[in-house]
């Protein structure tokens, strides 16, 4: 069990770059979708359809609560203070929309902005929306909008309703959208815990997306922080066969990984020794990241990563297959001595 200890004053990350806290898993998933024949083409008539950045910009301008310091100001306090933490000077625009789904999301290109479900702001206190809006201005600092937007048309509208695509194949792009947003997913959880420098915090902001609710109907102690983390390890290290393969099935058409998944991936970086580098100044700044970390560096890690991931896969299933022929032997030993044969 991770220890969870209380908040601390927050410390400054001035000029920090993404490449500090991107999970290796991202920027390869990235390479991968970007190495598909014909995603450049489709991404251009996806935005050409919903009428390019503007076009998206304007539904939520239509259609949504755009903060500011007299439209929820206690979330627009928050969304500052999380730019200076990273030294972000274009604060990005803050919407909050009407829905009942919890999310959040970063979109856009050359401007992007963030946007918040009204469910998550009902159900999150000061400190886990502080974790929120960090996760989002991490996707803006890390040029995922782009690529959100897509992964988010994607999953929200038909492919019917796009017919200019009638003739490509779009189902190894779509695969490949939503695989990277997964990864992407995990560096954002990084950049929450760094802008709110809060695990606590950062973990309860897991649980209440995996099942929480707000304070009107959860009563004191129906949500407890220590059993949803040992959940998350227990689901982490699961090695029976047929779970690994609903792993998979299970994830292939969402945008976001699991929640304990999430909360089991940030422990380990914090573990690992990742945060605390970090908050002790250790990051790649901006416009360095070359230089401090040449890309062959990122396809090594990554492909440390998935060769990492392969090997347990072929370690759950070896293992599976071991005790499954154990479980056969031991059936047919017992079959033997009870018929005698």
């Amino acid at each position: 069990m991770t220890n969870l200890p209380a908040a601390r004053p927050r410390v400054a990350l001035p000029e920090i770059s993404g490449v500090s806290w991107e999970h290796p898993a991202d920027r390869a998933a990235l390479q991968a979708l970007r190495a598909i024949p014909g995603v450049d083409e489709v991404i251009r008539k996806i935005l050409g359809f919903f009428g390019g950045e503007e076009g998206i910009r304007l539904f939520f301008q239509g259609n949504a609560v755009r903060v500011g310091p007299t439209q929820f100001p206690r979330l627009w306090g928050l969304h500052i203070e999380n730019c200076a933490t990273f030294g972000w000077e274009k604060v990005p625009e803050l919407y909050v929309t009407q829905e009942p789904i919890f999310n959040a999301g970063a979109y856009g290109i050359e401007n992007p902005f963030i946007v918040i479900h009204s469910s998550a702001f009902e159900l999150l206190d000061d400190d886990e929306m502080r974790v929120l809006l960090s996760h989002e201005l991490g996707h803006v600092i890390s040029g995922h909008s782009l690529y959100t937007t897509i992964a988010m048309i994607m999953t929200l509208v038909s492919l019917g309703a796009l017919p200019m695509l009638a003739a490509m194949v779009l189902l190894p792009v779509r695969l490949a959208f939503l695989e990277w947003s997964r990864k992407s997913e995990l560096s954002a959880d990084r950049a929450g815990l760094l802008g709110s420098q809060d695990l606590a915090a950062t973990m309860r902001l897991f649980m209440k997306m995996a099942g929480g609710g707000n304070t009107a109907n959860i009563r004191p102690g129906d949500l407890n922080l220590e059993p949803f983390v040992q959940q998350a390890n227990e689901y982490a290290v699961n090695e029976k066969l047929t779970n690994l393969i609903w792993k998979i099935l299970n994830t292939l058409n969402l945008s976001h990984p699991m929640n304990v998944v999430r909360a089991a991936e940030v422990q380990r970086w914090v573990q690992a020794g990742g945060y605390d580098r970090i908050i002790r100044g250790e990051y790649v700044r901006r416009g360095t990241e070359e230089q401090e970390r040449p890309f062959r560096d990122d396809l090594r890690d990554a492909a440390k990563h998935y060769g990492d991931e392969f090997k347990s896969a072929a370690e759950d299933i070896r293992n599976a297959a071991k005790r499954a022929a154990s479980r056969a032997k031991d059936a047919y030993n017992e079959a033997k001595e009870k018929h005698g044969t």
